[in-house]
């Protein structure tokens, strides 16, 4: 389907077709597997008073103009995760969704305005337990849609082995050679240390770049393609300071309880062992909020309802996956607009 043809023409719906079928078959049998350990399928509202609150995350938001003609604030939410944590304070203990959420800022191969999230959350559970849930669901995925194999630009793996498990720092020695822990401490990273050491890898920070900025630009640029090649890889112990919604890692607190599922370079899956301590989230949270300000002139409002039912809320483990990113793996499709019903076209201008 070229840019030009519209997608309900009934060419292009026909080359998407195959895609799409595959697609309800992928969805049928993850809500199987999640119905026989014994989930819950819950819905959560896509209208809330805070969309989430990490820095890099943009919204979309809208106005609620009520029968007195009062207007309140609302944002189309990011991700169902703070309703689905409600929920587990309420007393569920095992619940999925498959969720729309919507994302501002973002378009691309591997991203788009509105899109499916399977999100899923086990109480009383370490998060060891949906990083396999994780590897199960992207093998099911593959298993329904009977290919051995997948694969993205080039790059292929075997869903159906067991992933590789890798922590941050090793794969960015690994693929960067660079001592990530060495700039890390509590209280606060070493900018000027992470930046020598990326500049020596080849990747050249732009001045007034946080320890996070050059983070993500060595994650994306030279671990993140080397990542579920052959077989898929759980990368895991995120840096703290990466992972706001995160538990703290019990044996190395510079570290958090937070993994990410690739295949094929791609980031499928993104789950926490849950912090559910108020205080340290509201802080944290608060920290977020006067990033995104500093670096998009903007901040979103702390959903006080979440921080009140974390005091409720049990340990937990919880995982989001993209689903039409999975599904684009596993039929095989190469753009994410294959996989998508009635993908988004802006109108041009008359």
């Amino acid at each position: 389907m070229s840019s030009d043809t519209p997608w309900w023409s009934p060419e292009a719906h026909a080359d998407r077709r195959p895609f799409l079928t595959q697609r309800a078959r992928i969805k049928t049998a993850l809500r199987g597997w999640f119905e026989a350990q014994g989930f819950t399928e819950v819905e959560t509202g896509c209208l809330q008073v805070s969309p989430g609150n990490e820095a890099h995350l943009n919204a979309f938001k809208t106005e609620l103009v009520g029968p007195d003609l009062g207007r309140t604030t609302l944002y189309l939410h990011t991700s169902p995760e703070l309703a689905c944590k409600k929920l587990l304070a309420a007393g569920e203990r095992q619940i999925f969704t498959f969720a729309p959420v919507f994302r501002n800022r973002e378009r691309g191969s591997l991203n788009v305005p509105e899109f499916t999230m399977l999100e899923w959350y086990r109480a009383g559970e370490p998060y060891e337990t949906v990083m396999a849930d994780a590897a199960a669901l992207l093998k099911l995925a593959a298993e329904t849609a009977d290919n051995r194999f997948v694969s993205w630009r080039g790059v292929t793996a075997n869903p159906r082995a067991l992933p590789e498990r890798l922590t941050v720092a090793q794969a960015f020695s690994r693929y960067a050679g660079i001592d990530l822990l060495a700039s890390m401490r509590q209280g606060g990273n070493d900018v000027g240390r992470l930046a020598a050491m990326a500049e020596a890898a080849g990747v050249s920070p732009h001045a007034g770049d946080t320890w996070s900025d050059i983070f993500a630009k060595v994650l994306t640029a030279l671990v993140e393609p080397k990542l579920g090649n052959g077989r898929a890889t759980l990368l895991t112990e995120y840096p703290a300071s990466e992972a706001p919604l995160a538990r703290v890692s019990s044996h190395d607190a510079r570290v958090a309880e937070r993994f990410e599922l690739y295949c094929c370079g791609v980031e499928l899956a993104n789950g926490f062992g849950e912090l559910t301590d108020a205080a340290e989230q509201r802080q944290r949270l608060e920290a977020e909020m006067d990033t995104k300000e500093a670096r998009y002139g903007e901040r979103y409002p702390l959903d006080e309802e979440f921080l009140a039912a974390l005091a409720q809320m049990p340990a937990a483990s919880g995982c989001a996956l993209g689903f039409d990113r999975l599904v684009m793996l596993a039929t095989g499709a190469t753009r994410l607009e294959d996989v998508l019903w009635t993908p988004l076209r802006t109108q041009r201008a008359p």
